[in-house]
């Protein structure tokens, strides 16, 4: 063969095999396309699914997060869930998803779902115009939820104790033990304790009837939500002066261990720093201006038919001495401060008291010392045994003291909330412990970490 049809030849084999590939290209290119608009789909499906589920767990967060504020109720945390879902949905002029939300476990979580149609850009060529993508979020409130009592100490047997006829009611809101003692929660003979829930870092010790509902048991130590908090600086001391205790060398002497600073007639006290503590006795009216009453090396006793009251008023208890006697014919009315050092607290005991104080345990009466369960020693008594102490709105907070109830009547119940945090809280007699949980009825503010705002938020789904 020559050259020329040599090169002829080859020429039309290169011919034929573009055209080859030519019509091998055009015969895949709608597989090509095909596949494409598949990953340019999937991607956008990817996309979207994403955004819905960010704007679910925000949704969910928002929506639990209700639970913390005052008041608040199944709807109202269903609204804002809702709301803040869409609004975090939203995708330029397309049809916004569909949402659902739920509450769960007794207010302590929300769930909520987001389902939308998502348009596919080449889905009409598989005849597929869009797809359903569906997404769900679920936040719990981590921890005990509207926490109105902590017993702080690790170890005590009966850290939380009730015995005899005492009751304790606090149907809106949580009792904590932090004790890791088989009996850190203790309820004895006709105690009954009836509270949104109950729970215990070891054990309890009673019946079925000693708690509604019963405690659970083996729950994490809670970190005490008031330890940042920080006193007051004590001051000048008060002097008071003769003439506020007419009643000096009537029904017998003045007793200082009850308090240097004594008053015996009606008077109005000013805030300040009462050095050697405050004793008011012997009928005497006492009111309080609002502010920042320092009780420092002394109690705070009122007894013998001695009446305090004050409103937007916070005690701290400092120094060597210290604690606390509404003795049993005593009568209180007391509202923590609503701004300030110690907004929402109405007892503050300075944590780091050390040497244990001398106890103003009643010289007679119904007061009799009454040893704490498993042979505690406190530093501090605070002991609550007047039959009209029927306002104590605030925050009580004893973290190294042991704060005693033990009165025949209703113990805070004209209150809008009390939150006790003390290191052992012991009930005796038959009192009834109100521990209200109505927040949003006062201007009293409740301190961060307990009352409404004590959980923690998770995303548990």
């Amino acid at each position: 063969m020559s050259a020329s049809k040599a090169a002829k030849l080859a020429l039309g084999f290169r011919s034929d095999q573009r055209g080859g590939v030519l019509v091998l290209v055009g015969l895949m290119f709608p597989i090509l396309m095909g596949l494409s608009a598949v990953a340019i789909d999937y991607a956008g499906l990817v996309k979207r699914r994403a955004e819905l589920q960010r704007a679910a767990d925000s949704g969910s967060i928002a929506g639990v997060n209700q639970f913390k504020l005052a008041n608040a109720d199944d709807a109202a945390a269903i609204r804002t869930a809702k709301a803040m879902a869409l609004a975090q949905a939203r995708n330029g002029n397309a049809a916004p998803p569909a949402v659902t939300a739920e509450v769960l476990n007794n207010h302590s979580g929300v769930r909520l779902t987001l389902t939308e149609q998502v348009a596919l850009s080449f889905g009409k060529l598989l005849n597929t115009p869009s797809l359903e993508v569906s997404v769900s979020s679920t936040a719990k409130l981590a921890g005990t939820t509207r926490l109105c009592l902590l017993a702080l100490d690790r170890q005590a047997m009966g850290a939380f104790h009730l015995e005899s006829a005492a009751r304790i009611t606090a149907t809106d809101c949580s009792l904590y033990s932090n004790s890791a003692n088989p009996e850190g929660i203790q309820g004895e003979n006709a105690a009954v304790a009836t509270a949104l829930s109950t729970c215990s870092a070891g054990g309890y010790s009673g019946s079925g009837a000693n708690f509604t509902p019963p405690p659970a048991t083996g729950c994490p130590a809670l970190r005490d939500p008031l330890i940042d908090r920080q006193g007051p600086t004590p001051g000048s001391c008060v002097s008071l002066g003769f003439f506020v205790d007419p009643k000096k060398f009537i029904d017998g002497i003045d007793d200082p261990i009850y308090g240097v600073n004594v008053v015996s007639g009606t008077v109005t006290l000013q805030p300040g720093t009462y050095c050697g503590g405050l004793h008011i006795t012997k009928g005497a009216i006492v009111t309080l201006q609002p502010g920042i009453y320092i009780l420092k090396d002394g109690p705070l006793v009122v007894d013998k038919g001695a009446s305090l009251s004050g409103v937007n008023t916070g005690f701290y208890f400092t120094g060597v001495r210290g604690g606390l006697l509404f003795d049993e014919k005593s009568t209180v009315s007391l509202t923590a401060p609503k701004d300030g050092l110690l907004a929402g607290l109405l007892f503050f005991e300075d944590r780091n008291a050390t040497i244990p104080a001398i106890l103003p345990l009643p010289l007679s009466g119904k007061g009799k010392p009454k040893p704490a369960p498993g042979g505690f020693i406190a530093l501090r008594e605070y002991r609550i045994i007047s039959d009209n102490a029927r306002t104590l709105l605030g925050t009580i907070y004893l973290p190294v003291g042991r704060l005693i109830i033990d009165s025949k009547k209703p113990v805070a119940d004209q209150s809008a909330y009390t939150v006790i945090i003390a290191r052992t809280i012991n009930l005796y007699d038959g009192p009834n412990l109100m521990l209200n949980a109505r927040y949003g009825s006062t201007d009293v503010p409740v301190p961060a970490g307990v009352g409404p705002s004590s959980a923690d938020t998770q995303l548990t789904q």
